[in-house]
């Protein structure tokens, strides 16, 4: 058999992966096996063990392109504001969050309720599996990072009040993320825009009166 380009064997890979995916979010992880997944991409039962050691290091491939779609935004603003507002950096990501379509690490499109099925799925996987909650554990820190950067970046242009916990703020940010991620694939709540609307408006309603002017 001839050997495998290294173009095809990243599109097999990436055909496994699209699999998984669909497998995953449908029916679960643990309800998911790798012959489930090789059928699913119509390719022999041990083909996936050629491209990956476990099932594991799948859900952690798929994972990571979720965790990404969500949080490379936010960590974009982060890196190049600095004025930004924590509603500014919490709405930074609810527009990937709304679109039907992403890119995955390979370039290849991706139905985006397939890949948050698979995030929030993870949540769960961390409380059993310690090589997924290092590497979430290591995600979230650098996002939280990133974001208490930007703010007191702001705090310095004035631009949040001094009294802001810049590392309290990146947490909220998180929060809100997570929150709408959960929502949205728990309970339908997909309106991305109304949000972003409704946090502008809560998060600066300590400043102003009922009627939108500035409290004396």
């Amino acid at each position: 058999m001839p050997r495998l380009t290294p173009e095809r064997r990243e599109a097999k890979r990436a055909e496994i992966v699209a699999a998984a995916r669909r497998c995953f979010s449908r029916d679960g992880f643990h309800q998911t096996s790798m012959p489930d997944i090789a059928a699913e991409a119509g390719v022999s039962a041990g083909a996936p063990y050629r491209y990956f050691a476990s099932k594991e290091e799948i859900i952690l491939t798929i994972a990571g392109d979720a965790f990404r779609m969500i949080f490379e935004p936010v960590q974009r603003l982060a890196a190049v504001t600095d004025e930004a507002s924590i509603a500014d950096l919490a709405t930074a990501s609810l527009t990937a969050l709304s679109v039907e379509t992403a890119t995955d690490a390979a370039g290849l499109p991706v139905p985006v309720e397939e890949l948050l099925r698979c995030a929030v799925q993870t949540w769960s996987e961390m409380l059993r599996n310690d090589a997924v909650l290092a590497r979430a554990t290591e995600g979230f820190d650098a996002v939280c990072h990133s974001i208490a950067g930007a703010l007191r970046r702001s705090q310095s242009a004035g631009a949040i009040p001094a009294t802001v916990e810049p590392e309290h703020g990146a947490r909220v940010v998180m929060g809100l993320l997570h929150g709408f991620l959960l929502q949205r694939v728990a309970f339908g709540l997909t309106d991305a825009e109304g949000f972003t609307d409704d946090i502008r408006t809560l998060l600066t309603a300590n400043r102003h009166g009922s009627h939108g002017e500035p409290m004396s």
